[in-house]
């Protein structure tokens, strides 16, 4: 959310910055409902400085028998009493109204953020990893023969409707092994901290996080009021909502693996085969607490954590800076991860890596105590996916796939699979 200071004391720049997001005239409606809110407040207490000074002459008329005097000074009373009442009311609704306005506007990108429509105007900053050369046609991880006992998107049709699939044997081992694989390595190499959340979160916790109110067909709501989370990004950050946080604990770096849930909405017809884009799924999150001054360094650090994932898992991939109208809601800036695959002989995201600055924190009211002291300020937050599970295992069958229909996995999935080193074109690990 944004300062509404801010906005007061440099329009015009706000404006700009938002109209590097497609927007316009932003600004102008913000103040004008400002405007109106603090005219109300001005109002009622110029009547209420006037019921006081009423207030104290009704005394004095009556005691000096002006009986004419004492029932205009008390109607006078009465008439601004609810001159009081009626204005703090409009305030308030003028306040709600600048709030739930305030809510819906994104985050500002930071001016080194490339300008651009869509995802055609990304810029790639660089690629590790090349391509394999098979020496046959690679098919998608659903029309793999050894994956294809694995992965039952029939029985998960049954059970659900589309867009969500039942993995099991081989398949489902090792996408266990992958986050756990994922776990490890950001806890004893990255040195972040492992954290299990709920799924389900209450109402605030999704405005913390910009998931609300804009998105809210994005996600699912229980019958009492509950959301499911979108991306445990949500509990993390606001595990620190409300705080007045000391800048020595800072930076706070947490991972988590959970079940994420999302309706797709804006997704019809995309993605359709196969488990790329599904309802449920799995990730490992990253998220970063620190002060703004420091955010900048801690995205670059979060993207390569993520890149490390799939360079130890050999699959080649290209990190991308996304543009100013590609950006999500809540970001200032975003690296996106676009691994390689073959099936599809295209880079597809695997993970999105963003700073928020303080946007999301004002939201949370998070804070914290500088340390060579002064007044609290918001902390900045950062999020990315480190990595979005599902996504991985498709690229580690893909490229993993030969030409009998087996699978050959990375090395440093093994240990994790007893010593297991492929799928068989018969759909067992061996």
């Amino acid at each position: 959310m944004h300062d509404i200071r801010t906005i007061r004391d440099n329009p015009a720049a706000f404006e700009a910055a938002l109209s590097r997001r497609g927007l316009s005239g932003v600004a102008a409606e913000v103040l004008a409902i400002d405007e109106s809110r603090r005219a109300r407040i001005l109002a009622a207490e110029t009547a209420q400085a006037a019921q006081n000074a009423a207030s104290k002459e009704v005394g004095a008329a009556k005691a000096s028998g002006n009986e004419a005097e004492f029932e205009r000074l008390r109607a006078l009373v009465a008439e601004k009493k609810a001159e009081v009442a009626r204005l703090t009311a409009e305030a308030g609704d003028e306040d709600a109204r600048l709030r739930d306005l305030l809510m819906t506007i994104p985050n500002l990108p930071l001016d080194q953020v490339p300008d651009g429509r869509d995802e055609d105007d990304n810029v790639e900053i660089r690629r590790w990893g090349s391509p394999r050369n098979f020496d046959f046609t690679p098919r998608e991880h659903f029309d793999i023969a050894g994956v294809k006992p694995g992965m039952d998107f029939e029985t998960a049709a049954k059970l659900s409707g589309s867009r969500f699939v039942v993995l099991k044997g081989a398949v489902i081992r090792v996408h266990r092994a992958l986050a756990q694989f994922m776990l490890d390595t950001h806890i004893e190499e990255h040195g972040l901290t492992e954290t299990w959340t709920p799924v389900l979160v209450k109402e605030e916790a999704m405005y913390g996080t910009n998931q609300l109110p804009k998105f809210a067909e994005d996600s699912y709501q229980t019958t009492n009021g509950w959301w499911l989370i979108p991306t445990s990004e949500v509990t993390l950050t606001n595990s620190v909502a409300g705080d007045v946080l000391e800048a020595a604990a800072l930076p706070i770096r947490m991972t988590a693996h959970t079940q994420c849930f999302r309706s797709e909405a804006g997704s019809a017809g995309k993605d359709t085969s196969g488990m790329l884009r599904q309802h449920q799924f799995e990730k490992v999150e990253m998220v970063t607490i620190c002060t703004p001054e420091t955010a900048l360094e801690e995205h670059e650090r979060m993207t390569v954590c993520a890149e490390a994932i799939l360079q130890k898992l050999g699959i080649p991939y290209r990190t991308i800076v996304l543009c100013t109208g590609d950006m999500g809601f809540g970001a200032q800036k975003t690296h996106d991860l676009e691994a390689w695959l073959p099936g599809q002989n295209k880079y597809r995201e695997i993970s999105s890596v963003s700073t928020c600055g303080q946007f999301q924190a004002r939201r949370m009211n998070a804070r914290f105590r500088p340390a060579g002291g002064g007044k609290p300020e918001f902390v900045a937050t950062l999020n990315g996916s480190g990595l979005a599970v599902g996504r991985c295992l498709i690229a580690v069958l893909e490229n993993g796939q030969q030409a009998d229909g087996s699978v050959d996995l990375p090395a440093v999935l093994h240990p994790y699979l007893g010593g297991k080193t492929r799928i068989s074109a018969a759909g067992v690990l061996e």
